[in-house]
């Protein structure tokens, strides 16, 4: 599959995906800072762990053709915002607007737009929490602003996620009514466990406070 490169002086395709790489490589970089820096405060991660990746070529064509564009480096940029992904995991549901918070935080990090399907789940029952960041990519003679999808759910959110991934996968468009119903109670028992298992962390700090001021 070849991306159309269009217009006199035109980037090419490889350098437009070095500057992808390059702000992935700095969230990833910020991310794991912000983690560390959290455990020497708080003792506490609330970062479990990163999922980095650069969308294919072929998937990159696809969505555009899907949205009606034309398959063009211009297109791509312009209308692909999710090229550069990071996934953020964490254990517990408060994490992710406390990561989140971080990131908006961060001076040279630009927030383009945001999703909470947390708050307002899809009706699949996905949950997760987007954002759109615009990231300086620094070269030796320029800066180059690039967009990143941040994606930050819990554990139990990611696990609900890959399975339903791998259903669309198999049945594009058309997932069996059985199978759909049967997904979206499996997202409510995710919800009930992410609340539970809240609450039990939130009972655990309180007891060990409560030892520390005997």
């Amino acid at each position: 599959m070849e991306i159309v490169v269009e217009g006199e002086g035109a980037d090419s395709y490889e350098e437009v995906m070095l500057y992808y790489e390059g702000a992935l490589a700095q969230m990833q970089t910020k991310l794991n800072i912000l983690n560390q820096e959290f455990q020497h405060v708080h003792n506490y991660n609330p970062i479990e762990h990163i999922k980095a990746r650069i969308k294919t070529p072929e998937s990159i064509a696809k969505k555009l053709r899907r949205h009606g564009y034309e398959v063009t480096l211009a297109n791509m940029v312009k209308y692909c915002n999710d090229i550069a992904g990071v996934r953020v995991i964490c254990d517990y549901t408060t994490d992710i607007y406390k990561i989140a918070d971080m990131i908006s935080n961060q001076a040279d990090i630009r927030v383009l737009a945001i999703k909470d399907y947390i708050a307002q789940p899809k009706p699949s029952g996905y949950k997760s929490y987007h954002m759109i960041v615009m990231v300086p990519v620094y070269l030796s003679d320029r800066i180059v602003d690039t967009k990143v999808e941040v994606q930050i759910r819990t554990i139990a959110m990611d696990f609900w996620a890959s399975l339903d991934h791998k259903i669309q996968y198999k049945f594009p468009g058309e997932v069996p009514d059985k199978i759909a119903k049967e997904l979206y109670d499996c997202s409510v028992m995710v919800s009930e466990l992410d609340a539970k298992m809240l609450e039990l962390n939130n009972e655990l700090q309180e007891l060990e406070e409560n030892n520390r001021n005997k």
